[in-house]
């Protein structure tokens, strides 16, 4: 949440006065006969919080989307699908204050709940929200990336060709092999290089006092990521 006004509403506590939080980040604070501890929330915890109505890509893997796209501050990038914002947050935390994001997606409440979790992140002013079906074109131009998050990723993939810059980068995140294969396939039919795709398993390790072990927890997959970049001229 943003401190930025005189009260503010804590889930699970109710109203409280944002001066009475900013005296205690990093503190403990006693609400009636509960402790808590205020912290300031790290992009992941900004993620995992938000309000969800389509699936998103999550702190496992959008750090590799950002990793494998060079994405850095003062950068511009097109995310086609917002769903609900995600990875648009990941993006815009990314790019920072000198940087631009521009978010497609066809679905007016997908884009609005987008809108609504990005600006309580206090990240609205890098990120520009569109209606439309990127898979018709991109207006776009030199952007540094293009992140696709669609079922069909491989009909966005000569738009985005379009809009991305040379030596620029594609990434695309998809549940299931298939989709993979389609999107390479149209990735070497529009000249990409440096094509290759990753499946990031994440594994928590439980340390305490009888010992060390892997988490029980269940080593679920969640995506495919498919990179590749832009040339202008082949072998």
């Amino acid at each position: 949440m943003t401190l930025d006004r005189e009260m503010v509403t804590v889930p699970s506590i109710g109203v409280v006065r944002a001066d009475a939080l900013r005296e205690r980040v990093g503190r403990r604070w006693i609400v009636g006969d509960r402790a808590f501890l205020v912290l300031t929330p790290s992009i992941r915890d900004e993620i995992e919080l938000l309000r969800r109505g389509a699936q998103i890509i999550g702190p496992k893997d959008a750090p590799t989307l950002v990793w494998n796209c060079d994405l850095k501050a003062g950068d511009f990038v097109v995310e086609i699908g917002a769903g609900s914002g995600g990875l648009t947050l990941a993006l815009a935390h990314t790019v920072g204050r000198t940087g631009r994001v521009v978010t497609y997606d066809i679905r007016r409440e997908f884009l609005e709940m987008a809108q609504r979790n990005v600006t309580e992140a206090g990240l609205g002013a890098v990120v520009e929200f569109k209606i439309g079906d990127a898979r018709s074109g991109i207006p776009e131009r030199d952007a540094d990336a293009v992140i696709l998050d669609i079922p069909d990723p491989w009909e966005a993939v000569s738009p985005a060709a379009e809009a991305v810059k040379p030596c620029g980068h594609v990434g695309s995140y998809s549940p299931n092999a298939e989709q993979v294969n389609r999107t390479v396939k149209a990735l070497r039919a529009s000249g990409f290089v440096e094509i290759r795709t990753v499946e990031i398993i994440e594994r928590e390790i439980v340390a305490h006092d009888a010992g060390t072990h892997p988490s029980f927890a269940p080593l679920g997959h969640t995506g495919y990521l498919t990179f590749a970049r832009k040339v202008l001229d082949t072998f």
